[in-house]
């Protein structure tokens, strides 16, 4: 038999959003469950057909896929899910869950409402700020930095208890982390999971409390971390890394740490995405009669020559003498913008110097001939 289309089975358009497709399954999901069915087999097929849906119509990508091909862009059957066909009840669940609170499906008498659900702690993240030089993001770097946060207590290793086995499992929820509700409805008994109050979902109680760390698992302290830093990262970009932030109470997840780039100013060099901008100041005689000089890099120094006659504002290109692309597409280059500078005071011999250099004809104002060509040229196209 042919498989309907996903929206169809649903009950939802194309353009539904993700949260509406979340509602129409767990619409779907309550109508055909089997504890409201029992002993109906068909109830049991639309209830793995929702379930085979919804697993499509949830994940962006197949979603995309489906759009575009179809079932027959479902190979496999949903991307592994089989069209519903092997899949045991319990895996459903465990597949969908969240769609209903995060305890499975609360059960409705069987399926779900028994699977332990122990929380897991998990640590806070940090944030830090590291400067780096010119140099050091042009090459890439390893920090060293000293974090102050907090870190798993030694007396218990973590655990919270006394010598690490002061436990006892919760009378509350009996190990299972979690406590379940029936309540009546219109739709018959509905069975709702919430985290058991007395362990905060951890399934054990603490018999005898490590003293160091107040039975938490975890105190004040600092680690020095070392961070490779790769080349090209820029101000404002961050870095992740995992497991480095806060550790978490009684033995959970540590949180990761967040490394804020932060560059530091540099006295010659001016940065413009991948590529480094520096202004050269020459004298009057040096740009007319020409001149070399040296130009700063990040790590060193490059000679350039100038030819005679240079015009101000010219800009100079010195291929891959930037910054690297952080994601490895090539390296900028180093601009070089030359200014001419002007003396602000003359003696009275420097002045008549320039005086007659300003009655010859090397000196008159207008484009030179090489401009004067170029206007010519332009004139005879539009006549």
């Amino acid at each position: 038999m042919a498989k309907r289309d996903y929206y169809e089975v649903l009950g939802v358009s194309k353009d539904a959003s993700a949260e509406e497709i979340k509602k129409a399954y767990r619409k779907k999901a309550i109508q055909f469950h089997p504890d409201k069915n029992p002993g109906n087999k068909e109830a049991e097929e639309n209830f793995k057909e929702a379930a085979e849906a919804y697993e499509v119509l949830s994940n962006a990508e197949k979603k995309q896929r489906y759009d575009q091909f179809g079932h027959a862009g479902m190979s496999g059957g949903a991307g592994g899910f089989g069209g519903g066909q092997g899949m045991s009840m319990d895996d459903i669940f465990s597949m969908f869950g969240d769609v209903f609170g995060g305890g499975g499906f609360g059960g409705f008498g069987g399926f779900g409402g028994g699977r332990s659900q122990q929380r897991v702690n998990r640590g806070s993240n940090l944030r830090v700020k590291v400067s780096m030089t010119l140099q050091e993001i042009a090459y890439g770097v390893e920090k060293k930095i000293k974090v102050k946060k907090y870190v798993s207590c030694n007396s218990c290793q973590g655990t919270g208890a006394q010598g690490g086995s002061s436990y006892s499992t919760c009378s509350t929820c009996h190990g299972t982390g979690q406590v379940t509700r029936v309540s009546n409805t219109f739709l018959g008994q509905m069975q709702t999971t919430a985290v058991c109050p007395s362990c905060n979902g951890e399934g054990k109680i603490i018999t005898n409390k490590c003293t160091s760390c107040s039975g938490e698992g975890v105190v004040r302290g600092e680690e020095v971390i070392s961070i490779n830093i790769p080349a090209g990262v820029g101000e404002g970009m961050q870095l992740n890394v995992s497991g480095k932030g806060n550790a978490a109470r009684r033995g959970g997840i540590p949180g990761d740490l967040m490394v804020l780039i932060q560059e530091e100013d540099h006295p010659e060099l001016v940065r413009e995405d991948n590529d480094l901008i520096y202004n050269l100041f020459l004298s009057f005689p040096e740009i007319t009669l020409g001149t070399t000089v040296e130009i700063p890099t990040v790590d060193s120094k490059v000679k350039v020559k100038i030819e005679a006659g240079t015009q101000p504002e010219k800009i100079l290109r010195l291929r891959g003498k930037g910054l690297p692309d952080v994601n490895g597409y090539g390296r900028g280059d180093l601009l070089v913008r030359v200014h001419v500078w002007i003396p602000r005071k003359l003696s009275s011999e420097e002045r008549k110097v320039l005086e007659k250099l300003g009655k010859s004809d090397a000196f008159q104002k207008g484009p030179h001939q090489e401009e004067k060509n170029f206007f010519r040229k332009m004139k005879d196209m539009f006549e």
